[in-house]
């Protein structure tokens, strides 16, 4: 049996300890807040009131419960105030000697069988342990920032935590409505030993000027379905807390891919850290502001594109589900398309899998009959590449091999009418590799659609380094015109997304191939504790582990960066042909 925890104490009262006060303190506990003098103790207090009011307000507290909650708290600046407490839990900065410190002290104070936690997002919990008498009662409890919104709590036990502690631990957690995860204490846990490489190599980006911040934060909502880019999640964060965590990340593994970003430096030196001073990667109009205000850095707003090309036809080269997708993204819009397939039945499976598309749009109420047989009639199915001959921009959509799509272009250079641009949807072949099989490089631009097309807002523009500035106008202009959201980036490995996304998914495989975690619990930690709309075993299975391993070679070929070579897990899944849903089977069954 698990012993019940009713009196809590809470050390520290920032953002994050007052959270974790209001959290104990709405679930009936009594709490002991403290922190180091009266100014903290006073702002932790107007956090947690404030917070209190405003869940009133929202009518998710009535003024009784208000009252009640606020009544359990009490406020102190000394830590002897502890001294009854069942279970202690420190949120104080994240410096290790300031920690080991303060469990030293604790552990006069309080009881024997006082558990003792920290909040620690980085740094080992074992040295912390240590630092006092019971090292088998110390265990980290890491919650999420805002704690009482956050649902995920990663528990995470030393080699010499004891059972029943983390047996009691995970109960409490569970007690107070949020869910966990146990692991191990290994620099980052789950959510940020996957998070925080991720956050870095985005800075590496925007750092060599490979994109703009908007356009990385954009592609990675859009393409990706996150709630926040990962500039302005830094932002968010803080710069100085995201250099700390990633530097501690670094001394326990000395993974290139974990050291900090030079751009970190300056930014911090100059007191640019985020929201909390009003300016980091953006400007924001006050200290602690979510609104985002232009700086010199900032697009002009709506501004046209200037020197695009005319398109009024367009081709589409492919058969499958992106091609499809592509063929009704340009056909709402208003284009004249035509497609080609190989074969007349596949001729009529696009003109049937479009057709079906559109009246489930019928179905829905967000497309009219008429609009449904208007969009129909501008729609053209042929075989062969001759029938692009007086199109004025052709996006190719066939399989990722690099010879066919060669091929491919090479036909169209002699099919095509001068001043045609020839786009690919290529996700991760150089764009440059295609274009010089044509004698007009300067007309061949990547064009990449994320899958569902006729869903998904992002398009990828990749130019390379023979692309015509008139080229990539006609590009960014046919995007906006169709409702997409273009982003801009050079023909590199990966381009934005996959460049981001793929590390992040090999590290999660990495990460289970070492035993550190579950696959559930990893996909816990990411959709929970980090707003992710799937887990990363969930996505490698929609995604396809072929495809997956497929960009993470090429990645690893272009940059050499041995953090990106793939898992050796994963090569053995694909081996073993579990490809993921399209299969049955993959990191998951499915029926």
């Amino acid at each position: 049996m698990t012993r019940e925890i009713h009196q809590v104490g809470v050390v520290g009262l920032g953002t994050m300890g007052s959270g974790i006060v209001e959290v104990f303190a709405r679930n009936g506990l009594t709490v002991i807040a403290i922190d180091k003098d009266d100014a903290g103790v006073s702002r932790g207090r107007r956090h947690v009131e404030g917070s209190a009011a405003r869940a009133v307000a929202r009518g998710k507290l009535s003024e009784d419960e208000q009252q009640a909650l606020l009544g359990r708290i009490t406020y102190s600046t000394d830590l002897n105030a502890l001294s009854a407490a069942e279970f202690v839990i420190e949120a104080v900065p994240e410096h290790l000697d300031l920690k080991r410190a303060l469990f030293s002290e604790l552990d006069k104070i309080c009881p024997a069988e006082t558990i003792l936690a920290t909040n620690t997002s980085s740094l080992s919990v074992t040295e912390i342990a240590v630092a006092t008498g019971r090292p088998g009662k110390v265990v980290g409890v890491h919650f999420f920032n805002p704690a009482p919104v956050m649902k995920l709590v990663e528990i995470v036990r030393t080699v010499v935590t004891e059972q029943d502690v983390v047996d009691d631990v995970e109960a409490f957690v569970r007690q107070i409505g949020k869910t966990d995860v146990t692991i191990g204490d290994r620099a980052g846990f789950i959510a940020n030993a996957l998070l925080f490489p991720y956050l870095n190599h985005a800075v590496a980006l925007f750092e060599s000027k490979y994109a703009s911040r908007e356009d990385i934060d954009a592609a990675m909502r859009l393409g990706c379905g996150l709630p926040m880019g990962p500039l302005a999640l830094l932002d968010l964060i803080g710069l100085d807390t995201a250099y700390e965590i990633l530097e501690t990340m670094y001394e326990q593994t000395k993974d290139r891919l974990h050291a900090p970003r030079p751009l970190f430096r300056p930014l911090i030196t100059a007191g640019l850290l985020g929201r909390k001073t009003g300016r980091g990667f953006y400007t924001y109009d006050a200290k602690d502001s979510p609104t985002v205000v232009a700086d010199h850095l900032t697009p002009a707003p709506g501004a046209a594109v200037e020197g695009a090309r005319p398109v009024s036809k367009v081709g589409v080269i492919g058969s499958g589900t992106m091609a499809t997708g592509i063929i009704e993204v340009f056909a709402k819009a208003g284009y004249d398309v035509t497609f080609v397939a190989r074969g007349e039945q596949k001729v009529a499976g696009v003109q049937a899998a479009l057709t079906k598309s559109l009246d489930k749009a019928i179905s829905r109420g967000k497309l009219t009959e008429a609009a449904r047989d208007e969009v129909l009639g501008r729609v053209e199915g042929v075989t062969s590449l001759e029938g692009l001959s007086d199109v004025d921009l052709v996006v190719e959509a066939i399989a990722e091999d690099l010879e066919i799509k060669k091929q491919t272009f090479a036909a169209l250079d002699e099919i095509c009418k001068p001043g045609a641009v020839l786009a690919t949807t290529t996700s991760s072949l150089p764009v440059v590799a295609i274009a010089a099989a044509t004698s007009r490089p300067a007309e061949v631009i990547g064009m990449h659609f994320f899958n569902p097309a006729a869903v998904m807002k992002l398009v990828e523009v990749v130019t390379t380094v023979s692309t015509a500035a008139d080229v990539e106008a006609t590009v960014l202009d046919v995007t906006k015109k169709i409702g997409k959201h273009a982003v801009r980036c050079g023909d590199r490995g990966g381009f934005i997304v996959n460049a981001l996304l793929f590390p992040y998914l090999n590290d999660a495989v990495k990460m289970l191939e070492a035993h550190y975690a579950s696959r559930d619990d990893i996909d816990t930690a990411m959709k929970v504790g980090c707003g992710y709309p799937m887990g990363p075993f969930d996505l490698l299975d929609v995604v396809g582990n072929d495809v997956s391993l497929a960009i993470e070679q090429v990645l690893f070929a272009e940059f050499r960066e041995p953090g990106f070579a793939p898992a050796p897990l994963l090569e053995h899944m694909v081996t073993a042909g579990r490809l993921g849903r399209k299969t049955g089977k993959g990191f998951r069954d499915y029926k």
